[in-house]
């Protein structure tokens, strides 16, 4: 090898060596995070030094921007108003397309089975529309048979029952405080899943059209809802439901849609460390983007481009994540120093934040939980490499380099 070949591959190899030595510039945000004011007090840089730990203080910095619950008006419907004499949103309520089994003894002309119209009324024979939409089978049956009087089809109210056979989907608006605020559409059953024998059958329950179902289909509740005054607006009023007890199985969350509601879902503005748990209305997980590269890619195949993203249970926190991505443990050598970064954005105000943690630094310390943000979803976590790695990579580039100088001479 030439002297001014040496000299080359050895300047290379130096300046290499500091750049791989050097940790990148840390990632700015314009959420002041550092000092824990960003959607989760967890994002904030670990500064407090390992042996100066305290207790833990994320989740009552996170408290401590909260909103008053809104809660404990007289127009909040609680959980113990669990029957429908009490609580006008349970039972069984007809919605549009429902299908019901109408029978009155002795009359096979008015008998028969029907399904709600749009306008949400039932069309008998020869009878003016009955009132459906919103209402138990019971209530349509009074109606009916006040109809029929009226109408003077009876002189006084003929024996019949009005049965639901089927309960269709129904389209329900979602907004505020939840991951994926839109009109869902809920309930039903179609398909290779559709049960004859029970089509044939007198009566239909479902858990599909239930308040839970529709929070479920529209992301999930976000952690800083508040579930003190959850609101349903139909047909011209609004009921404010305390959803609280959702977790300990207390919840009204059982009560049935309909075609045409809307659920809004207010916010305490704050992270509420308690609602990061699976439950009836949380998110069904997390799908995770996950990169952990030793070195760039040679194709797509090998770098999993154009898989699917990874699913975790909701909960779950920037740690779990990066060992679910292999970016833990291994060789100390090799493996030991690896940094994170985990991409996530505010739901409230939709701007992103990158955070970027030393796993072993994290790992090791005795406060790590204050520290370890959960993760979102649409979360992305990315991995780099030790400086040991890194510097075998430098070497293995130079190797290339100094073999394409050496034919070039």
């Amino acid at each position: 090898m030439t002297g001014f070949l040496k000299n080359s591959v050895m300047s290379l190899a130096a300046a290499a060596t500091v750049s791989a030595c050097t940790s990148m510039r840390t990632p700015d945000n314009i959420e002041p995070v550092e000092s824990g004011k960003g959607y989760q007090s967890q994002y904030r840089e670990p500064v407090v030094a390992r042996n100066s730990m305290e207790f833990l203080q994320s989740s009552m910095i996170n408290e401590s921007t909260c909103l008053p619950e809104a809660g404990g008006s007289l127009d909040v419907i609680p959980a113990k108003w669990s029957s429908p004499t009490l609580n006008p949103l349970l039972g069984e309520k007809l919605s549009r397309n429902d299908m019901v089994q109408v029978t009155i003894d002795g009359d096979n002309a008015l008998s028969g089975t029907f399904v709600v119209s749009r306008d949400g009324t039932l069309k008998l024979p020869y009878l003016g529309a009955v009132p459906a939409q919103g209402r138990t089978a019971v209530d349509v049956e009074r109606i009916l048979s006040a109809a029929l009087v009226s109408a003077e089809f009876y002189n006084r109210p003929p024996r019949l029952t009005v049965r639901i056979t089927d309960f269709a989907s129904v389209v329900v608006g979602v907004k505020g405080a939840v991951f994926e605020p839109h009109a869902v559409e809920i309930g039903g059953i179609t398909g290779d899943a559709l049960d004859a024998g029970r089509q044939n059958a007198l009566g239909a329950s479902t858990e599909g059209r239930n308040l839970a179902a529709a929070l479920r289909a529209a992301g999930g509740v976000r952690p800083d809802a508040d579930l003190s005054s959850v609101e349903l607006h139909r047909a011209g009023r609004v009921y404010r439901m305390d959803l609280r007890g959702v977790f300990d199985g207390t919840d009204p969350t059982d009560i049935m849609m309909l075609s045409g509601d809307e659920i809004v879902v207010k916010s305490r503005h704050c992270f509420q460390d308690d609602l990061m748990r699976p439950g009836p209305i949380s998110p069904p997980g997390v799908s995770l983007f996950l990169s952990n590269l030793t070195q760039p890619a040679a194709g797509n195949a090998v770098s999993a481009i154009g898989r699917e993203v990874r699913q975790m249970p909701y909960g779950t926190r920037f740690m779990q994540a990066v060992v679910d991505s292999n970016c833990v443990g291994g060789a100390k050598t090799t493996n030991a120093n690896r940094s994170a970064v985990l991409f996530s954005r505010n739901p409230i105000t939709g701007v992103s934040v990158v955070i970027e943690r030393d796993i072993e630094d994290l790992l090791r310390r005795g406060d790590r939980d204050d520290f370890d943000p959960y993760v979102l979803p649409g979360d992305a976590v990315a991995c780099y490499d030790s400086t040991v790695t890194g510097i075998a990579e430098i070497g293995r580039v130079l190797g290339i380099v100094g073999t394409g100088l050496l034919i070039a001479q």
